[in-house]
């Protein structure tokens, strides 16, 4: 039986933590190397539902997108949210581990599969990383369509694959859009690179009016599906990914987990 140490060495090969961001928090973030895993549940964040699911479900490990702990914490109790998760979770030996920013930047990880899955061409990292050479490793990315599209028509195949009915656009919906920018989550801060490259558009889970409004300045179309839609639909496939490599273990994506967005 596969340990808790094993799992996190393969999901180490997979996204290795040295492509996260400076400021993330990604690894192994609760457990011992050495408890005995047979069930794993992959979800995009630790939240009172996804912890019930596990609990109920018997997980042994939770692979969550969203660290937790993210930032430090000076106390673990029950007087906040992430304490009384943590507590929970800690004790039924449910470890925590979070790949985060080093699966957005993965050669298979979140941003190379919205590309691929938008039906991108030439796919190659947005901002390529200094510690590969190769063009498929780094944040976010950058891609061609086979054909111009307007900002309207690729909005819905932004929809269509992400299997939303409604998301956010900034441009007109006529522009003429053909090489793409990718920024899984909140990926406003991408914009000034998508700039550098002559993008035409960016597609981003979500971004504040500021960057909107600067986006429209200088002509380029923003799609944003939001940022639950933009990250959910990989840990499908990360779930996947962990089934076939490790044998003798039970893996899914959470059932439960909703984004917690609603349209009225």
């Amino acid at each position: 039986m596969p340990t808790l140490g094993d799992i996190a060495e393969r999901l180490e090969q997979f996204a290795p933590q040295a492509l996260a961001e400076d400021w993330d928090n990604v690894g192994l973030l609760v457990g011992d190397v050495n408890w005995p895993i047979e069930r794993i549940m992959t979800c995009l964040t630790v939240t009172p539902t996804t912890v019930q699911e596990a609990l109920e479900k018997h997980a042994d490990l939770i692979v969550s997108h969203h660290p937790l702990p993210f930032k430090a914490l000076k106390s673990i109790t029950t007087e906040s949210t992430a304490g009384k998760l943590l507590l929970e979770l800690i004790g039924s030996k449910i470890g925590i581990y979070s790949p985060h920013t080093a699966f957005d930047s993965a050669p298979a990880g979140i941003n190379q599969h919205l590309a691929i899955g938008l039906g991108l061409q030439q796919i190659e990292a947005l901002v390529p990383t200094r510690e590969s050479s190769e063009a498929d490793v780094g944040a976010g990315r950058l891609g061609f369509l086979g054909e111009e599209f307007t900002l309207l028509e690729m909005a819905d195949r932004v929809k269509n694959f992400l299997g939303v009915q409604t998301l956010q656009i900034v441009g007109d919906d006529n522009l003429t859009v053909s090489r793409i920018a990718i920024a899984c989550g909140s990926g406003g801060s991408f914009l000034s690179e998508a700039i550098a490259k002559e993008c035409d558009c960016l597609v981003t889970g979500e971004t504040n009016l500021h960057t909107c409004l600067e986006a429209e300045a200088r002509g380029v179309g923003l799609i944003l599906p939001g940022h639950f839609a933009s990250e959910r639909f990989a840990l499908h496939s990360l779930a996947e990914y962990l089934s076939d490599q490790i044998s003798n273990i039970e893996v899914w994506a959470s059932l439960a987990e909703r984004d917690p967005l609603r349209s009225v």
